[in-house]
């Protein structure tokens, strides 16, 4: 389903982590293996609707908060 990792715990992992994306900041978004964004986008994808969006479109159930 998904993997939570503190990435404060390793600084290589953490810089890693922003070169491959090559976004500068953590926590980050994947969905099915694709990369979102950084928790500012996802915030903005989730206020307008297209976060919703693009989990249904990638076939993952979300549950009532």
């Amino acid at each position: 389903p998904f993997v939570g990792v503190d990435v404060l715990q390793d600084e290589a992992l953490r810089e890693g982590i922003k070169a491959f994306t090559d976004w500068p900041t953590i926590p980050q978004l994947y969905v099915k293996g694709e990369f979102v964004g950084g928790s500012d986008i996802v915030r903005e994808m989730f206020q307008s609707g297209e976060l919703q969006a693009l989990m249904a479109e990638k076939g993952v159930a979300l549950g009532e908060a």
